[in-house]
């Protein structure tokens, strides 16, 4: 990030707004370094890439801590769990109504994990922290050390999230994950080259309109 700051330039990076990273520190050191004008927005896609994770942590604790037949609806379901209903197909809508329906605990972290996208539609931070804080006191007695330790870096992170809070701070980047998807294929069918330039080239390529 230093690096790209310093090939942007004093003057241009003194004109960024906004900085949309995802949580790791250096990321941050960094802006504030270069560009420290800029309001710093950790990107949701990350943040809820972390609930995920922690919501696939308690899927594991459940399915090591139940046996029988209670094992084979949590079976192979990570991605059922994941995944928004509404993205689902009938089959896995249905697998997921019984496995929520035979497990309690995942029931309950499988809402939680649903509510939480609430968050990103506040447009102020004071509703925003209500509905955290909210959310959060719901963990209580539940037994979801995943979900607290999630919550745990939410609330290290606030600022950076209370920031999509502001309407010209509610950027869309599906777009630019839609590129970092296209670039990691890229890299994947290049296998062992090393070649940054011929990278560069094909991801160019990639943006050149169909002939």
């Amino acid at each position: 990030m230093a690096d790209f700051y310093g090939w942007l330039g004093d003057k241009k990076s003194q004109r960024i707004r906004l900085a949309v990273m995802d949580m790791w520190k250096p990321f941050r050191n960094a802006t504030r370094a270069h560009a420290p004008q800029a309001a710093i927005l950790f990107d949701k896609f990350h943040i809820m890439r972390h609930l995920g994770e922690a919501l696939d942590q308690i899927r594991k604790a459940e399915y090591a801590r139940v046996s029988g037949t209670q094992r084979r609806y949590i079976k192979g379901q990570k991605y059922t769990l994941l995944s928004r209903r509404e993205n689902l197909t009938l089959e896995g809508r249905q697998a997921l109504k019984t496995l929520l329906a035979a497990n309690k605990r995942l029931h309950i972290a499988y809402l939680l994990k649903e509510s939480f996208g609430q968050l990103w539609s506040y447009e102020r931070e004071g509703w925003a922290r209500r509905f955290f804080e909210h959310w959060r006191a719901s963990l209580k007695w539940q037994r979801l050390k995943p979900y607290e330790k999630f919550a745990e870096m939410i609330d290290r992170h606030w600022d950076g999230i209370a920031a999509y809070c502001q309407p010209e701070n509610k950027v869309s980047l599906g777009f630019v994950e839609g590129l970092n998807n296209k670039i990691r294929v890229i890299q994947r069918r290049a296998y062992g080259l090393r070649d940054e330039e011929y990278l560069r080239l094909k991801i160019l390529t990639y943006m050149l309109p169909a002939l």
